[in-house]
């Protein structure tokens, strides 16, 4: 079945508290976080002495019995859910990845990509140092342990190593006695803090994970920023340098839950005023409004609300259907959106429909369900994006690799139009989805609009992103890799050290 959504990499969980349950508590922040990643989960537990990992194939409720959970006590654990991207799937790219540091183990939960990562692996590699992998997740692993073993210190192997590592990261590792997080110097993937009882924390992609676990948001992780948590309390330090702020954007319009919090402000209302102003940017006579559930549900009575149409439910959504082991038939393969959604024909029969999505990234489901719509008995369906155009892959933890999977990377607005049968379309302006995030209108809060502008924050090693660009696109990078991660490992080594 075509897939037109994005998809990330995964979403981390972290906790220490001491005296509970705390496999159970990450087991249930998962599933808050089950959204980001579905093709995987894993569990990590330090109980002073070692560090045991369960991960498998499949959603959460498919890996973990009750038993074993009860099977993990401990001080601390970190989870992991993922979405697995190409070239990088199966038991071994599951996460935590587990690794050894002499007598110590370690378990890492990332989310992100790094962009350097195979220069980083065949440099490894040669200096003797085995992989079970191709992943960057155990790049950066096998990377902490080198510095880590040099320096007899853990936080200074990460801090060495976030000196060496480019791309978009949010990290989350656990010792059997320590659990430490640390983000990306841009803080493109998202890492938030939470307290939990008197002597508890957790950390996570979003807030609604700690909302499950019954802790309270304190801040974010910041840019840089290395967070540990033991038994001598939370200590905070640099790792590197944080650098100009770069917060994806497409947090905001798809991927956080709509009951996530950033800055005060719930990602649904933000999506719910980018139907607003969708509405005031591309107005239409219509008789109902529709959304392209779940995710395109807040933008959409956004947009009703403001021009005053009435909002429907026009599709049904079916929730079980969104990872399985049980490959469908050919026949239903070619079923597409159907296997998903169903129209309903009593709602929309006759009607004059605008169908709102959160995004439009490569065509084909739109273009299926305008036509389930139209044979449900829709006179006319228009349709509208909540983001801009989705015109440049991106490097840093979304599956949009090629731009040739872009549709509004190869076709005009009237060649979309025509591709996906609608009546008409129109696409949220870059302006008008910075106006409804937090402090994008004003500028003081720096996004990621990479995936809109062809403006990249860190900078793309030319062998990471050639051929992916179609003839007459040349991405801009806007700041250079540091001079550390441009060092051969064992001089930066040194330059670190001194």
């Amino acid at each position: 079945m075509c897939d037109d959504t994005l998809h990330e990499e995964c979403g981390v969980f972290g906790v220490w508290a001491p005296g509970r349950d705390v496999a159970r508590i990450t087991y249930f922040a998962l599933r808050a976080l089950q959204h980001r990643g579905q093709e995987s989960a894993g569990i990590a537990v330090g109980d002073g002495r070692t560090v045991l990992v369960r991960k498998d194939l499949g959603l959460v409720t498919q890996v973990f019995t009750d038993a074993d959970l009860s099977a993990m006590p401990g001080k601390v654990a970190c989870g992991h859910c993922r979405y697995g991207t190409a070239g990088a799937k199966g038991w071994e790219s599951a996460q935590p990845h587990l690794s050894t540091i002499d007598e110590v183990i370690i378990a890492l939960a990332h989310n992100g990509t790094l962009v350097n990562f195979d220069a980083l692996r065949r440099e490894l590699i040669d200096m003797g140092i085995p992989f079970r992998s191709n992943t960057d997740s155990e790049v950066a692993a096998k990377l902490i342990g080198h510095f880590t073993r040099h320096s007899g210190r853990l936080r200074t192997g990460i801090a060495h190593a976030m000196h060496m590592i480019e791309g978009g990261y949010a990290m989350v590792l656990v010792r059997e006695n320590a659990l430490y997080a640390f983000r990306d110097p841009h803080g493109i993937r998202p890492l938030v803090l939470g307290r939990l009882g008197d002597d508890g924390w957790v950390v996570a992609s979003e807030t609604c994970a700690l909302d499950i676990s019954g802790a309270t948001f304190v801040r974010e992780i910041e840019p840089g920023e290395i967070v540990r948590i033991s038994d001598d309390g939370i200590r905070s330090e640099r790792g590197c340098e944080p650098a100009s702020r770069a917060d994806c954007i497409f947090e905001h319009v798809y991927f956080s839950r709509p009951d996530s919090v950033k800055d005060g402000e719930s990602f649904y209302l933000m999506r719910h005023n980018m139907g607003r102003r969708l509405a005031q940017e591309t107005p239409v006579e219509a008789d109902l409004v529709i959304s392209v559930p779940d995710s395109g549900t807040p933008a959409a009575e956004g947009f009703a609300q403001e021009l005053g149409i009435p909002f429907g439910t026009g599709l049904i959504k079916n929730r079980y259907v969104a990872r399985t082991f049980i490959q469908p038939t050919q026949e239903l393969r070619q079923m597409g959106v159907r296997l998903k959604l169903n129209a309903l024909p009593d709602v929309v029969r006759g009607k004059r429909l605008v169908m709102v999505d959160d995004s439009i990234v490569r065509g084909t489901t739109s273009r299926q369900i305008v036509r389930m719509l139209k044979a449900a008995g829709a006179t006319e369906v228009h349709v509208r994006s909540a983001s801009p155009m989705v015109t440049w892959p991106c490097f840093y933890g979304i599956d949009t690799g090629s731009q040739d999977q872009l549709i509004a990377a190869k076709m005009s607005l009237a060649e979309i139009r025509a591709h996906i049968e609608a009546d008409s379309v129109g696409f949220l302006s870059i302006e008008g989805l910075l106006s409804c995030v937090p402090g994008g209108a004003e500028g003081t809060c720096g996004y990621c609009k990479a995936c809109f502008t062809g403006e990249y924050p860190v900078e793309i090693p030319r062998e990471f992103w050639e051929e992916r660009f179609l003839p007459g696109f040349t991405p801009e990078n806007l700041s250079a890799a540091s001079e550390t991660s441009r060092m051969p490992i064992e001089q930066a080594e040194r330059l670190l050290s001194q």
